[in-house]
């Protein structure tokens, strides 16, 4: 019987930390590190921040401005596609490494390359290391428009896993209520939710969520400073080394939007909560959004989860001249 029917609670953690902005390699060491120190606090999941590997180029311009991009800005672009993963690619590989090399489960916010095209994604690994999918983020916010492209539906999942039943909605895809309403029809229990959002505001819609989807919500974001970008990194957040340009506000929140760990802000830490999946159905006993609260009858949604792609090759019919040539023997 999974963990998740059996009724035994268990250790999930959130990882408020600091990556090595852009560069891939060291910030593989952090994640293993952060991996580690997570387990030895009896983690089973462990859920780290929006756009961890890769980077979330906080205050960055790109020399962009209405009508125009500056050369600088394109350069910046280029370094930024170069620190950017593969997926599936080698260092997928070794994030499904170290979640195998802990047992745990994994999600984990990345910037995925695919050809020219960024895009802002989390991706989920089990803890024999196989991986379980991704999400690429529907909706960039604001400028993050100019340099991440859009997801479809095709990749808006919930796994069955032995922990319950997993997914994430990134940083301000939790404001779009039909998105949290298709969520919510899968049946999420573990509602993870990376971000780069630090307003104190953030908290009270991660408790409107937790109780509006009667799930556990896991809301994971960096803590970062000046100085943990590179020194020639081009700014609005001036040069002062120790300024805080992302504050944090990581949180766990239960069914009944009870916080459980968090919020915390101004430091890179771990947040360790008990889940306890029995609080899903003591929760929808009174409130279940897409079941015994729903009105179809009133409101329906109808979510397209086909992949959007902008070029359909069909095939020619035309037989071969040879096989012409047959047929007239």
């Amino acid at each position: 019987m999974s963990e998740s029917t059996s009724g035994t609670p268990w250790i999930a953690a959130v990882i408020q930390g600091t990556p090595i902005p852009f560069d891939q390699r060291r910030t593989l060491a952090k994640v293993e590190d952060l991996v580690a120190s997570a387990v030895s606090q009896n983690a089973k999941l462990v859920v780290f921040p929006e756009a961890f590997v890769g980077g979330y180029p906080k205050g960055h311009a790109f020399g962009s401005y209405v009508g125009g991009r500056t050369d600088e800005g394109r350069e910046a672009y280029r370094e930024y596609w170069e620190a950017a993963i593969d997926v599936p690619g080698p260092c997928v590989d070794e994030l499904g490494a170290i979640a195998g090399r802990h047992g745990v489960h994994l999600v984990i916010g990345v910037i995925e390359r695919d050809a020219g095209t960024l895009y802002c994604c989390v991706l989920f690994f089990g803890p024999t290391g196989d991986f379980l999918g991704k999400h690429r983020k529907l909706m960039p916010t604001g400028s993050e428009r100019l340099i991440w492209g859009y997801g479809d539906g095709s990749t808006m999942p919930v796994l069955d896993t032995a922990l319950g039943k997993l997914g994430a909605v990134i940083c301000w895809e939790n404001y779009m209520p039909m998105m949290r309403t298709a969520m919510y029809a899968k049946g999420i229990q573990l509602y993870c939710a990376p971000t780069a959002d630090s307003r104190p505001s953030w908290v009270a819609s991660m408790q409107h969520i937790a109780i509006e989807g009667r799930c556990y919500v896991l809301a994971s974001n960096q803590f970062l400073r000046r100085s943990d970008f590179p020194d020639a990194y081009t700014s609005l957040f001036g040069d002062d080394a120790e300024a805080v340009v992302q504050a944090g506000g990581s949180c766990i929140i239960d069914p009944f939007g009870r916080i459980l760990a968090g919020p915390a802000f101004g430091e890179e830490t771990i947040l360790t909560a008990e889940i306890d999946l029995r609080n899903i159905a003591r929760g929808k006993f009174d409130f279940d959004v897409t079941g015994h609260y729903s009105r179809p009858d009133i409101f329906r949604l109808t979510v397209d989860e086909r992949r959007q792609s902008p070029v359909t090759v069909i095939p020619s019919t035309r037989q071969p001249e040879s096989s012409y040539e047959d047929s007239s023997k």
